[in-house]
Order: C-alpha cells, then sequence, then structure tokens
C-alpha cells in the first residue's frame, strides 16, 4: 500500500481562506517553533503524496518560496473548502490524468500525521467507500480526505446549482470510510485559527516527533 499511495495520490493543501479570526492574513505563513506552518504540511505531506499543489486565491506569489503550484477556486465568492477540494479536482485531472484518487488536507495543521495517506486509502479499499475522511477526539475532520477524481463534477453541480458549502452536507451523499488517530500527547489534526492557537502550537512543537 505504501508504495502505490506515494507514487499516484497527489495532494491539495487548502489555504484558500481568509484567516479572519487571526485578524487576516495567510495561516500556512504563521511561523510555529522557527519554520512555517505550510512548511510543516509539507514536510510531512511530500514523502506521502506523488505531488502536491496548494489552493490559495489572490496574490499566488506570496507562496512562492514553497515550489508548489498555486491553484484558485474556480468557483467564486470565497464558497469555502469544497471549492478549494473542486479546484484541487480539477487541476489533477488536467494535469495528471491518471491519478484517481486526490488527498485534501487543510494547510494549517502542523503535525499531520505520517501514515495519513496510507491509512486513508487502506481504509477506503477495505471498506469499498468511495471517500475516506481523518477523525480524532471523536471528532470528523472532513477537509481532510481522500477523494475520487472523478466525482468532480458532482462536486461542481453541488457548489454551482445546488449553493452546498458544508462538507459534510456533500459526503453525506457517498459512503464515507473514517479513519481514527489518538489525540494524546497530540492531536495530529490541531489547526490553528488564532493567535492562542499559535501559542498552543509553540507548546505541542515540543512534543512532535
Amino acid at each position: 500500500m505504501t508504495a502505490m499511495t506515494s507514487t499516484s495520490i497527489p495532494g491539495v493543501l487548502l489555504a484558500g481562506g481568509r484567516a479572519q479570526r487571526m485578524g487576516g492574513g495567510d495561516k500556512p505563513l504563521r511561523m510555529v517553533d522557527g519554520r512555517t506552518i505550510l512548511e510543516r504540511v509539507i514536510a510531512r505531506l511530500a514523502p506521502q503524496c506523488s505531488r502536491l499543489i496548494l489552493n490559495a486565491n489572490g496574490d499566488p506569489a506570496r507562496f512562492a518560496g514553497n515550489g508548489l503550484a498555486v491553484v484558485p477556486d474556480g468557483v467564486a465568492g470565497f464558497p469555502g473548502p469544497l471549492a478549494g477540494i473542486l479546484a484541487g479536482l480539477d487541476w489533477v485531472a488536467a494535469h495528471m490524468p491518471e491519478a484517481r484518487w486526490m488527498l485534501s488536507a487543510a494547510g494549517d495543521c502542523p503535525f499531520l500525521p505520517r501514515d495519513l495517506v496510507a491509512r486513508l486509502a487502506t481504509a477506503r479499499a477495505a471498506e469499498e467507500a468511495e471517500l475516506a475522511v481523518a477523525a480524532s477526539g471523536g471528532q470528523t475532520h472532513p477537509v481532510i480526505g481522500l477523494w475520487p477524481v472523478g466525482l468532480r463534477e458532482d462536486l461542481r453541480h453541488a457548489l454551482v446549482a445546488e449553493d452546498i458549502r458544508k462538507v459534510t452536507r456533500f459526503t453525506a451523499r457517498y459512503k464515507v470510510a473514517t479513519v481514527s488517530w489518538p489525540s494524546v500527547p497530540l492531536d495530529p489534526f490541531f489547526n490553528a485559527n488564532t493567535a492562542l492557537d499559535l501559542a498552543e502550537a509553540e507548546r505541542l512543537a515540543a512534543l512532535d516527533d
């Protein structure tokens, strides 16, 4: 399974949000223990994915130092993470036509698990599910999951024609495999939404392997 996932599943890092609870700006570019959150995310996921791209809106030059293709939302109005996932699926379909699956991950989670792709792919196949999502501490993380590239037209219709914004409202239409990780001593899906979260991330970085 490891060889299959590392060579055939690309990933999209979702950084399309406007970070309103941090006063604006790009959450993935905030620093945690000497590195940006985005650098930490890339370090975790690059060994697991065949390629990483970044979903972000606005001037892509601010992310130039990370060497990732920057793909904006194709749906106007900042409709949320589903638009970023769709942008990723469209990019993969156009540039990696051999890929059947795509990982989506939040760009503000600095401690993502190193076995994320392998465990999601294994569970999805074992349960014959159409999607797979991550969970920890009794909570699902629907933006961190495995998506079939062939689902993109259904997703586009849901966003454009049905005005669906909530990820779980869309995924409820499909069979979903949920994979849980322990949240102690560190929740691998901890995300930095506020200044207080950044301070907590600094503390957690000392526990991170």
